[in-house]
């Protein structure tokens, strides 16, 4: 049982809140890189309550910077993008991406304005398709690592963003709770007699039927792995199913991929009430298109989504759910996995009430979550642990992967899924995939 002051603080993110300040710990997924162009159109960034802008200068590079320039206020989303610094429409007063005021033309030549006064601004760093933010004290900043779906420059990642107005840990919980996937999308993750779990242009399908799966956890340096045992539509008496999630804390959950492509989702804090959800496709060239992926999990701008990434399927239009075609046949009457899912996170209110909640045999996973993140959170707020997933643990985060398959009912679920370094690092030797 989760206690209330726990509850808050897995939720809580903004200013000095403990959990927002372990998040900044580590590499933040700002905003995806194409939503700039050089020399073009500034983004409002909000994160952890912090309103920020983006932007692309002359030379190819990104600021993040406070939205508000320092002088008087005004909003910095409304300058001009030029010449290698974001110019303010009010005075004139113009910065580079690492906060330095370059022009003050409203003041006079001799002054020291300039040299006394900087505005908020963020080290950022490009991968995977990515802006990443370092917004943590200065002093303590890492070297970038490739994250688990970017392993190399060449990894193709196909990303849907979606702005979702609910607390960023009913989100996470949602993306470790394999049970669900069985119900809420059994119209979209078909069962098949399949050796593997696939992907069409429509659906995904997957080798079995069973609804309870039986669920096994493992702590790792990283947060923790899963497994999900299922029945098998073929050979069940002498085979499981295993489908295992992994946990990179805080915000990365890898799902376990088709034979298409590798699938992971991403939680960002846009506030306490509102997070930054990203669906990302990754793999090699064979991988689903950006298109296609957002058209598959339909999350098109302009036609599912507004231009901020809100949905317009809301809570007060009821999802737009369609009780004809539930009559018909499909399951919710929601298209799309993640509106799915947005239709059960967003109704649970802004903030889960994890103290009222009852749990079962398959929100083990989600069980381990708490546990973690209340003790992961609880070390850091009085200086006994580092952040969690700060310490060298010798696993690259681009070795880490989640794993699906077909196994003999006596194999050890731990073994699959792992590279060597991890394996050396978790205390078992790896087991290739037959």
């Amino acid at each position: 049982m989760i206690t209330e002051e726990e509850n808050r603080l897995i939720c809580e993110v903004e200013g000095p809140a403990p959990m927002g300040q372990l998040m900044r710990r580590h590499w933040i997924p700002a905003l995806m890189s194409e939503e700039i162009e050089t020399d073009g159109k500034p983004v409002r960034v909000r994160l952890f309550g912090e309103d920020l802008v983006a932007f692309r200068d002359s030379n190819g590079d990104v600021g993040l910077i406070d939205e508000f320039c320092p002088h008087r206020g005004p909003s910095l989303y409304f300058g001009r993008n030029e010449n290698c610094g974001l110019r303010c429409l009010y005075h004139g007063w113009k910065f580079d991406k690492d906060g330095n005021i370059t022009e003050m033309p409203s003041e006079p030549p001799e002054s020291q304005m300039k040299e006394r006064i900087k505005i908020k601004a963020y080290s950022t760093h490009e991968a995977g398709g990515f802006v990443w933010a370092w917004m943590g004290p200065a002093d303590e900043m890492p070297a970038f690592q490739a994250p688990p779906f970017a392993p190399d420059a060449d990894t193709k990642v196909s990303i849907t963003k979606i702005k979702i107005p609910c607390n960023w840990s009913q989100i996470q919980e949602g993306q470790i709770d394999s049970a669900h996937s069985s119900t809420l999308h059994s119209s979209d993750m078909v069962p098949a007699r399949v050796e593997s779990a696939g992907a069409s242009n429509t659906h995904w399908t997957r080798p079995s039927t069973d609804k309870s799966p039986r669920i096994f956890t493992q702590r790792t340096p990283y947060g923790f792995r899963y497994v999900a045992v299922r029945r098998p539509i073929k050979n069940a008496r002498t085979s499981d199913y295993l489908r295992i999630t992994v946990y990179v804390a805080p915000f990365i959950s890898l799902i376990p991929p088709n034979d298409s492509y590798n699938v992971c989702s991403i939680n960002v804090p846009v506030d306490d009430n509102n997070t930054w959800f990203y669906f990302v496709a990754w793999g090699d060239e064979n991988c689903i298109d950006a298109d296609e992926w957002r058209a598959f999990n339909h999350a098109v701008v302009g036609k599912d989504l507004n231009a901020d990434y809100s949905t317009k399927r809301t809570l007060e239009n009821d999802f737009m759910q369609d009780r004809d075609a539930m009559a018909a046949g499909n399951f919710t009457g929601v298209p799309g996995i993640p509106n799915q899912d947005i239709m059960m996170w967003v109704s649970m209110g802004a903030w889960p009430e994890r103290q009222e909640d009852h749990l079962g045999a398959s929100d083990l996973a989600v069980v381990e979550f708490r546990k973690l993140m209340v003790e992961a959170v609880k070390a850091f707020k009085d200086g006994s642990q580092p952040a969690i997933g700060t310490t060298q643990s010798g696993i690259p985060h681009r070795d880490i992967r989640s794993w699906q398959g077909i196994v003999t009912k006596d194999a050890d679920w731990t073994q699959f899924g792992v590279g060597d370094r991890e394996a050396e690092a978790l205390g078992h030797a790896k087991t290739e995939a037959s």
